[in-house]
């Protein structure tokens, strides 16, 4: 079956392999480093488990990620500009980083050698996992046979309904980013106070802290709640997302008790994916991001 158009999204969108190979998705990594000089592609270079090994060995290295080049995407688009397949390309939140910039400038040199290409690049104004929902939602308008303009325009309508209700293992990461000044603000230097982040529209806001790591959580189950009590649709309307770090088990056990909550509140939900987030958000959270993403569906069945 020929594409009628085809998917692009920049790493930050943290799909499992399996996914993007199954789904047809072309994704344009990130780069991470642990000195500043060596570079590495992400899932290509060095492993996301990998990196996160690499932080839980060695304490006080704050690697750092770098955004996809403005050649990393026109390498991307030229294969479907040459074919005339027309192309979606989601980037993540232009608050966070200049990858939407870079694939706009290749946009603009594919257009030299092509005129007639068709490529539209889209702010998620989310990112990781989240942002992989997205990106998956965009596959399920175009696999519903769903035309290119129709796609595009019904990706932004759902686009603000997006939320990440997540914790980490504790503020150096984020002290160290110069991310959060506002929940560092919040939680001074006080021992074991974690924060709990919601991150919508593109920038993330404070919700509240609390000490160890079961108190957090519970948290962010709890903003997950709020969101869906809150919401007109009933929860089949939206996908949902676990995310997590370098602790599988842990990424785990979570969802199985976000499920039985759900169940036990009368929520018709019996599954939920999770995937790991990657470097270019791992690097701020450090190892232990652990939350959930949720985006209406572009369909509703």
């Amino acid at each position: 079956m020929t594409e009628s158009f085809h998917i692009i999204s920049d790493g930050s969108c943290d799909l499992p392999e399996q996914l993007v190979q199954e789904k047809n998705i072309t994704v344009v990594p990130f780069y991470v480093s642990f000195d500043d000089e060596h570079y590495f592609k992400e899932k290509a270079e060095i492993d996301i488990r990998d990196f996160y090994q690499q932080m839980v060995d060695r304490k006080g290295i704050y690697p750092k990620s770098s955004m996809p080049s403005i050649q990393d995407y026109e390498e991307a688009f030229l294969p479907y500009a040459k074919k005339g397949i027309p192309m979606i390309c989601i980037c993540i939140t232009t608050k966070f980083s200049g990858s939407m910039q870079s694939a706009l400038n290749a946009r603009s040199l594919v257009l030299e050698k092509y005129p007639l290409a068709q490529i539209a690049v889209i702010d998620a104004t989310i990112n990781t996992v989240l942002q992989g929902l997205y990106v998956l939602e965009a596959a399920t308008l175009r696999d519903h046979g769903v035309s290119y303009q129709d796609t595009i325009a019904r990706l932004e309508e759902i686009k603000s309904t997006g939320r990440i209700f997540f914790t980490v293992g504790n503020m150096e990461y984020l002290k160290h980013g110069g991310r959060i000044g506002k929940v560092a603000a919040l939680a001074g230097g006080a021992l074991d106070i974690r924060p709990v982040i919601t991150l919508k529209q593109g920038e993330i806001f404070p919700s509240g802290i609390d000490r160890g790591r079961k108190r957090t959580t519970r948290k962010a189950l709890h903003l997950l709640l709020e969101y869906l009590q809150e919401s007109r649709l009933s929860i089949e309307c939206y996908s949902l997302v676990v995310g997590y770090g370098y602790d599988y088990e842990e990424g785990v056990a979570f969802r199985d008790q976000a499920l039985s909550v759900l169940q036990q509140k009368g929520y018709a939900i019996t599954e939920m994916p999770i995937h790991q987030i990657g470097a270019t958000i791992g690097v701020h959270t450090g190892p232990y991001p652990l939350g959930f993403g949720i985006i209406e569906r572009a369909i509703h069945h």
